[in-house]
């Protein structure tokens, strides 16, 4: 007796596609690849495709591997589903979709042309085969649990989710940094309840420098406002465009207390701050971003450095530790340990409890350190002399001269060339 024919509920190819775009509509997919040629002698060897966004528009980006050289196509995703599909069909034996956190489920061929479905280590979430209607997509219970609302209208606005207010594919990675850096900000204002206390007299001033596209400074303003916190949230770029586009989306959205500025942080005037972020500022940037927000006061100060330039030239290494600090890795390494020790150093001395840690996975970014400080409540138990001859010692024992967050705490701040 022959095999029952599957339904489109039970049909292996069927639930291998629906599962991969469930997965790309929660911007959970790193990669599909067809493997197995059915012929010894194809020239095409093996597919690779990825999700990416061109001109804000989800395609699948798949590379054809041949034997000779590799052929790459920018397709819409359905177009790039249904090429995959026609390739299994006509050319392989095996599809394999993986997501992120190792995620894999494999479509398998046999030489009788059955398919069969099999799960890796970490399964992917498939569309349940009796169920009366579509599978609700693997992103549904997840939401539950994210602190930003996918369907916030300046999701849409930024090109995060697409009309439907589902995720789009290539913002995967944006998205789950956004829903960190809140979930940081959350920590931050517990551990400053003077500010997390509903107020009257006056909202909340927060700025963001380096704030690009907005997607953060829009994020902490409907955070704060999600907590019934009245709040004034600037975001500050260097660049006219992303300013304009900033300040069009509020505008559009209807976002009273969120503007942006053309600024930069080492010539903006001071003014009063409750929570100063600067996320990538490049090497001193950091440093003056961060004596901005002690200079303003500022109860909550979220840095994520970037390009730690200035001490790795000044860095002398301990004899005890040149074979290690002889490869440029290392000692790259050491740099931005030693750059942003000091660092947590100088603000622990000003007054703030400091934290220095992986903010984002390194899967996502390189630049995924995160120093945040927060104004502490009551007297730490080491003096800010004690904490400043400690900063000392160290820079004496690497060799290092200068650091410049101590020199703008120690002295006026150099906004010359060379700041």
């Amino acid at each position: 007796m022959s095999s029952p024919t599957p339904t489109p509920a039970t049909d292996p190819r069927r639930r291998f596609f629906d599962a991969a775009r469930a997965a790309l509509s929660a911007g959970t997919v790193t990669k599909f690849v067809l493997a197995g040629p059915r012929s010894a002698d194809a020239d095409l060897q093996r597919v690779q495709a990825r999700p990416l966004l061109l001109k804000g528009r989800p395609c699948l980006s798949l590379n054809h591997l041949h034997r000779t050289k590799d052929v790459t196509r920018n397709l819409p995703v359905e177009e790039g589903l249904a090429a995959l599909e026609a390739l299994l069909d006509s050319d392989f034996d095996n599809a394999h979709l993986l997501t992120q956190g190792g995620g894999e489920l494999q479509l398998a061929i046999s030489r009788k042309g059955k398919a069969s479905l099999r799960q890796g280590r970490t399964p992917v979430p498939l569309p349940e085969a009796d169920a009366p209607g579509p599978a609700e997509p693997p992103s549904h219970d997840r939401r539950k649990h994210r602190p930003v609302d996918i369907a916030a209208p300046w999701l849409a606005a930024l090109g995060v989710t697409d009309a439907s207010q589902r995720l789009v594919p290539a913002m995967a990675r944006k998205w789950k940094q956004i829903n960190k850096f809140v979930e940081v900000l959350d920590h931050a204002l517990a551990g400053a309840p003077s500010l997390a206390a509903p107020r009257d007299d006056r909202p909340l001033q927060v700025l963001d420098f380096g704030a690009g596209k907005g997607y953060l400074t829009f994020a902490v303003h409907a955070h704060l406002r999600h907590r019934g916190l009245p709040a004034r949230v600037t975001g500050v770029d260097l660049k006219e465009d992303m300013v304009a586009l900033g300040n069009r989306s509020a505008r559009e959205l209807g976002l009273d207390g969120l503007d942006f500025e053309l600024g930069d942080v080492r010539s903006y005037a001071t003014r009063p701050v409750d929570v100063m972020i600067a996320l990538h500022a490049c090497d001193i940037a950091t440093d003056h971003a961060m004596h901005m927000g002690i200079r303003a006061g500022a109860r909550i100060i979220m840095c994520a450095p970037c390009c730690h330039k200035e001490l790795r030239p000044q860095m002398r290494s301990p004899l005890l530790l040149l074979p290690l600090l002889r490869h440029g890795i290392h000692l790259g390494q050491e740099a931005e340990m030693l750059t942003d020790g000091l660092r947590a150093l100088l603000l622990e001395a000003e007054g703030y409890d400091t934290q220095v840690f992986e903010f984002t996975s390194l899967e996502h970014t390189s630049k995924n350190k995160m120093v945040l400080a927060v104004k502490r409540e009551q007297a730490a138990a080491r003096s800010p002399a004690e904490l400043r001859a400690q900063v000392r010692e160290i820079k004496a024992y690497y060799g290092v001269a200068e650091q410049r967050l101590e020199r703008l705490l120690d002295g006026p701040g150099d906004t010359g060339p060379g700041a």
